[in-house]
């Protein structure tokens, strides 16, 4: 049965307007697909940005949470050294510096902060090159070259170290909780490793602050060695920088380096006076080796073995009988019980002369 050409008419006239709807759907789609390469490009740009060395950054806090900020000026010269940078924009990469910042601000991956003090400080010539507190600049989200700051507002993709170490901490938490079941020799291993890294770390800042103190009162500089070895925020890089910053303060007065030195003098004398003998430091370390003995030597099988002393009732007889047998050997023993009989023989002999005595003196009476 043949079917009518109208069917087939309507037929292929919807076939065609659903083509073209399709069209029309693929090519807005295509609209929306480029402006997401645009932002990706962007966020891609600040993601390499943020993690070159070439850009130095610092933390900060602003608004009770920590922040990475650089300045403005740090950024224009980064982009003079790499200018390849621009190649990851694509199509904009004919921008200018300043115009690629203001879209970073515009996309909100930055944000223009400002320093929350603005006065100088007791003794000092100028502000902080590096602020530790930092607020957001209200005025105008724009790009500036002169004392602006600028934080990053995404945040940064974990290397993989620091994603071992997070798995890595909890099984050294729960390593640390059972060093008393370590075999003695893994016990010692720990001990001598943990002592000798503090006794490097307590010879290190000795050593630092004798340093100190020396220049300060012959020189009148502040030099501290390794100057950011106690500081709260510091990247590893930072934290064992060797060369000491420069130092932007007054000098001190002479009369406050003869007073301090003096005073070092007087200690100094103070402690030869007072220091421990032989004798007391002997003592000392006794005792501290007997506690480490005790920790070091302590195992899961005296702790049971303990309990089970404790439960089983004691007799009597028997504990005194362990009590002289842990007071002397056999040995011992038999000579405290000669000395007890010949004791007890001088007390009948004494008492037989004292009746003979008196017998004596009743008859010559």
């Amino acid at each position: 049965m043949k079917k009518p050409v109208g069917a087939e008419k309507k037929r292929v006239k919807r076939s065609s307007g659903s083509a073209s709807t399709s069209v029309r759907d693929s090519g807005s789609d295509s609209q929306p697909r480029k402006q997401a390469v645009k932002k990706d490009s962007f966020q891609l740009f600040a993601e390499k940005v943020r993690d070159h060395k070439g850009l130095e950054s610092r933390w900060a806090v602003m608004e009770q949470a920590r922040v990475e900020y650089f300045r403005g000026k740090d950024f224009v010269s980064f982009m003079k050294n790499n200018p390849d940078f621009k190649d990851i924009l694509e199509e904009d990469k004919d921008l200018d510096t300043d115009d690629i910042a203001n879209v970073l601000l515009g996309k909100n991956l930055l944000v223009r902060c400002d320093r929350v003090t603005k006065t100088l400080r007791p003794r000092k010539k100028k502000l902080s090159t590096w602020p530790a507190h930092l607020e957001i600049f209200r005025d105008d989200q724009s790009f500036s070259e002169n004392d602006a700051f600028f934080a990053w507002t995404f945040e940064k993709r974990h290397p993989l170290w620091q994603t071992l170490l997070s798995f890595f901490w909890p099984v050294l938490t729960l390593a640390i909780c059972l060093f008393p079941v370590y075999p003695h020799r893994c016990k010692l291993i720990v001990l001598y490793s943990c002592a000798g890294i503090l006794l490097m770390i307590l010879s290190l800042l000795f050593v630092r602050a004798v340093a100190f103190g020396a220049m300060w009162i012959l020189l009148g500089k502040r030099v501290w060695f390794f100057p950011n070895i106690l500081a709260e925020e510091a990247t590893l890089k930072e934290l064992f920088r060797f060369w000491p910053k420069k130092d932007e303060e007054e000098p001190p007065k002479w009369t406050s380096r003869l007073f301090y030195t003096v005073v070092a003098i007087v200690v100094v004398m103070l402690l030869r006076r007072h220091a421990p003998d032989e004798a007391a430091r002997a003592r000392y370390q006794r005792r501290m080796s007997n506690i480490i003995d005790d920790v070091l030597e302590w195992s899961p099988k005296l702790a049971l073995s303990g309990l089970m002393e404790n439960q089983q009732p004691v007799n009597i007889t028997d504990a005194a009988n362990n009590s002289s047998d842990s007071a002397g050997g056999p040995d011992q023993t038999e000579e405290v019980d000669l000395d007890e009989t010949q004791g007890e023989d001088l007390d009948e002999t004494q008492g037989k002369e004292e009746a003979e005595g008196w017998t004596d003196s009743d008859l010559k009476t």
